[in-house]
């Protein structure tokens, strides 16, 4: 499995695990608590090896972030895309699940075609999102068009990309309806929450990196949750914050709410606090989700937890919560503060992949079937993506040279660098060092001067 976040590596590590189960591990294969990442199948032996690629580039998690994810690989590396493309050359692998942004999908599906030209056996991929598709649909499908599976998180999703597939007169075959893989946890008990400190329950609010983007909006949000945890000193309220300071996600934080809420001063309630850790963990004590548009909102919807879709900025596209028309979800902080708990809409929560009715179990049946029939078949096609270079000869190249190859598929001269094993200690420390000095120069770019030129540019 190749990942280049920690939401992605979180999705693929998950999806790769139900996709092909372990035969030596007697538990269910779709079991909701079972831990653990996957970039192939070992063919030959009794038991799945799990191998974890992590694509370079300014979104790589740290250590810790992928310890608070919580899965585990049988081996863990480092790679650009043309040190990952030569490594799939070397090693034999069943299947291949490429949890990466589209441009990085479509990168690895050229580079892969080139290197398994005339190959008469080669593994299955496997893509997909990592959550809610509610921008870019058309972009970001016909990116992993090529792969000889997209997953489609639910009903809805899977409608609507063999829509696009055949607009743009290709087959959907490719288009397999599943679910989220990281889904499940115990359903929600009201009861369960009798003899905690807080009588009232614990309110969520799960920020999201890029949503809002701007100082006001997320500083709003913000008052507004410590104002609820004021209104109601019953109530915890916790801020639930994907990363710290310097981190990166799938998308960008300029503008982290840890650095925003040190404005507040020391008046903060006792009943209020920002916290991290593991979704999942997280929502075992939740009495109440509320955020903007996060993927969390399905998983708190899953285990039929209460769940609030913001409406104070407005439902509007770029915020996502559009996603949510129809759900029965859609609240304000005003409502919340006057006791409102929304009630989801079912038929829409099935559309949706939810699930909340008991069929998670089989939703990757028909994902897990079809890919070990594609293993299991003496030869495949030649991976044949949409984009060429002759349907996107202005676009195409960008992409690929992005990630250090030609347009057709080859390594980029000067761009393909040597394997980790083959680099000397020393030469290994310095790039290292060198690499982290550069990602904190972006990062520093990303939360500090753009920022204060953005503001500059408003006077």
């Amino acid at each position: 499995m190749l990942a280049d976040s920690d939401t992605r590596w979180k999705w693929g590590a998950l999806t790769a695990q139900r996709l092909v189960p372990d035969s030596s591990d007697s538990s269910d294969a779709g079991s909701a608590d079972s831990a653990g990442s996957a970039a192939s199948a070992d063919s030959a032996g009794s038991g799945r090896r799990l191998d974890g690629y992590l694509l370079r580039g300014r979104a790589t998690p740290t250590v810790r972030q992928l310890a608070e994810v919580g899965v585990r690989t049988d081996s863990l590396r480092e790679v650009t895309g043309i040190e990952f493309v030569r490594s799939m050359e070397r090693e034999r692998y069943d299947v291949i699940v490429l949890s990466l942004v589209g441009g990085g999908v479509q990168a690895m599906l050229h580079g892969l075609a080139h290197a398994w030209q005339g190959a008469t056996r080669r593994p299955v991929i496997v893509t997909g999102y990592v959550g809610v598709v509610y921008e870019k649909l058309a972009d970001g499908l016909l990116l992993r068009h090529g792969a000889d599976v997209v997953l489609a998180n639910s009903r809805h999703d899977a409608d609507r990309f063999r829509e696009v597939y055949t607009g743009v007169g290709t087959t959907g075959d490719s288009v397999t309806e599943c679910a989220l893989p990281f889904l499940g946890g115990a359903r929600y008990d009201e009861k369960a929450r009798q003899g905690r400190k807080y009588p009232g329950g614990t309110v969520v609010f799960a920020v999201q990196p890029s949503v809002p983007d701007n100082r006001a909006d997320r500083t709003y949000l913000l008052r507004r949750a410590v104002d609820h945890a004021r209104r109601h000193p019953d109530r915890e309220v916790v801020v639930k914050l994907r990363s710290k300071p310097g981190e990166h996600t799938t998308h960008i934080e300029e503008l982290p709410y840890q650095k925003l809420i040190a404005k507040f001063g020391d008046g903060l309630p006792p009943n209020f606090r920002l916290a991290y850790g593991n979704m999942g963990e997280v929502l075992d004590t939740t009495d109440l989700l509320v955020t903007i548009s996060s993927t969390a909102a399905l998983e708190s919807l899953h285990r039929s937890i209460p769940t609030a879709i913001l409406t104070d900025l407005g439902i509007r596209e770029p915020l996502g919560n559009h996603h949510f028309l129809g759900s029965g979800c859609l609240a304000s902080w005003d409502e919340l503060d006057a006791g409102y708990r929304p009630e989801p809409d079912p038929e829409w929560l099935a559309r949706q992949g939810v699930a909340a009715d008991g069929s998670y179990e089989t939703a990757f049946d028909t994902a897990r079937h079809k890919v070990s029939a594609l293993a299991a078949a003496e030869t495949l096609p030649a991976l044949a993506p949409y984009y060429t270079r002759a349907t996107a000869p202005g676009y195409l190249p960008r992409i690929l040279q992005r990630y250090g190859f030609e347009p057709d598929g080859r390594p980029r001269p000067g761009a393909a660098s040597a394997d980790e094993a083959e680099v000397s200690g020393l030469r290994r420390v310095v790039r290292n060092t060198m690499r982290d000095a550069a990602r904190g120069a972006y990062r520093h770019g990303v939360q500090r001067v753009a920022p204060v030129i953005r503001r500059m540019g408003e006077l």
